[in-house]
């Protein structure tokens, strides 16, 4: 059986950590604040109090944190995965964070004989606890098959995308993706809330049709109940767009439409609404309203 390490017990890695361990796989986690992975510890994880400690003699390690820089702390820094990588080891990037960082760390990792596959993952906290995460990959082909059967347990659709930071830049284009339709969602929701439409039947009408999407079916309810509680925050959503941006930048493609939506998203941050979830993106847009005289 595999030995398995998973670093980051957020929204979305501690339910992906439960759910290794009820596929019957032994885990060993850390995260920077313990508290945080209680759940997973009482669910019959150990727990190890380092990145380093945690890797150490492990097939396995996943990594699910914020941004870049964590992940290069996490694998690289004092006391990080590095100081305990071997000779086959495989760690599992299931951040979103930078394909020309994840390039370099799989260079420096290489050196000490271990892999990295970077895995990003789409699908929202929703499909991390049902296992129902769409897992984007890249890196060494036969080193993606060997952690397969620790995919599975965690998602429903898995895809290899190609050599090294491939999978990262599949994830972007993800996220180009799924904002569009946040942003729909927002959009028809306040022009039929301006209009004054009820917003259940508008909901109803629409969602099965073709403007429906995941956005509307999942988020829809949640505006129309005026829950904007998370399952993707705001903060990280602004994290996703930078780094779509700067590479969209690099490689010469501009992106109009993910940057003004950045900046909408930014606006939320300016407000002191970062933790809030995405959905809350709707009530920007109804803040634009004006009065009309009838």
């Amino acid at each position: 059986m595999l030995k398995i390490a998973f670093i980051g017990m957020g929204i979305m890695g501690r339910p992906m950590a439960i759910n290794l361990l009820k596929a019957g796989l032994a885990l060993t986690i850390h995260s920077r604040t313990k508290s945080k992975a209680q759940e997973v510890i009482d669910a019959g994880a150990l727990w190890a109090d380092s990145p380093a400690q945690a890797a150490k003699d492990k097939d396995v390690v996943i990594t699910c944190v914020t941004d870049t820089p964590d992940v290069k702390n996490v694998l690289l820094g004092k006391n990080g995965v590095i100081e305990s990588a071997h000779s086959g080891m495989i760690c599992v990037d299931m951040s979103t964070i930078s394909p020309f960082e994840t390039q370099k760390m799989g260079k420096i990792l290489a050196e000490k004989k271990a892999v990295l596959i970077d895995a990003p993952v789409s699908g929202g906290q929703i499909g991390a606890i049902e296992a129902k995460l769409s897992i984007m990959a890249g890196g060494d082909k036969k080193s993606f098959e060997k952690v397969r059967p620790v995919f599975e347990a965690m998602g429903r659709t898995i895809t290899y995308c190609g050599p090294s930071g491939f999978g990262q830049i599949t994830k972007l284009a993800n996220q180009v993706m799924v904002v569009h339709t946040i942003m729909s969602m927002a959009e028809g929701l306040a022009f039929a809330k301006q209009a004054g439409l009820n917003l259940q039947t508008t909901l109803d009408a629409t969602v099965a049709g073709a403007a429906g999407s995941h956005s509307l079916k999942v988020l829809g309810p949640k505006v129309i109940a005026g829950d904007f509680k998370p399952t993707f925050m705001v903060d990280l959503q602004v994290k996703d767009l930078r780094l779509v941006l700067e590479y969209a930048d690099k490689i010469g493609q501009p992106l109009p439409g993910v940057a003004l939506i950045k900046e909408l998203f930014s606006v939320l941050q300016a407000q002191g609404r970062g933790r809030d979830g995405t959905q809350s993106l709707y009530e920007v847009i109804r803040q634009m309203a004006t009065k009309v005289n009838s």
